[in-house]
């Protein structure tokens, strides 16, 4: 268990979840560089000081509004496909688009914030990934992964293109477009032999 969240004060319920939603509401909004606590506190109707009791710092709320509020859903459809289509368009999935618009806010943020960058990625985007190799693991016992293809590249593809597409291209995410990346990209880049590296002259 995380030593830091049994030594310091406890806000459950309806108000942690209005804590939360204020938190997401206000990320999107205004962006990670601009997002205040006392902010969070009046449109929560939340005492500040109880936010700064409860969270040392903005870093530490938002990431616990994020894995509080989106919860991974790993999934074992029986197929690489199934997978990989269904986590990104469950709820909290790539397709979300509330989900997209916080990891796009936080983008900027985590390149000079060491401390959210790492709890971003220990506590929601690892387990992420985690669900991910495991549908690749179970993929490649079953034959539809190729035993040599590097799964860590892989696991990228998705999440990459999807990014890519909202960020560089303005491009929210669809159903649709998750199935094409997964069955023109991903599922053909796992199957594939890889070839032998070209010696660089």
């Amino acid at each position: 268990m995380n030593q830091t969240s049994t030594t310091r004060p406890r806000i459950t319920g309806a108000r942690e979840d209005a804590i939360f939603d204020a938190t997401l509401t206000l990320l999107r909004e205004v962006g990670y560089d601009r997002l205040r606590m006392d902010a969070v506190a009046a449109a929560a109707k939340a005492g500040k000081a109880s936010l700064y009791r409860r969270w040392r710092s903005k870093g530490e709320l938002v990431v616990d509004a994020l894995t509080r509020c989106e919860p991974v859903t790993a999934l074992d459809t029986g197929s690489v496909r199934g997978d990989l289509v269904g986590m990104a368009c469950n709820s909290g999935g790539t397709v979300d688009q509330a989900q997209v618009e916080v990891m796009a806010a936080l983008m900027t943020a985590m390149h000079h914030d060491d401390e959210l960058r790492a709890a971003f990625e220990q506590r929601f985007l690892e387990p992420r990934l985690a669900a991910a190799r495991a549908a690749f693991t179970r993929g490649r016992a079953r034959g539809e992964i190729h035993p040599d293809v590097d799964t860590e590249l892989l696991v990228d593809i998705l999440p990459s293109m999807i990014m890519h597409r909202l960020l560089l291209r303005g491009q929210h995410p669809t159903p649709e477009l998750v199935a094409r990346i997964v069955d023109q990209v991903v599922l053909p880049a796992g199957r594939r032999l890889p070839e032998p590296s070209a010696t660089l002259s």
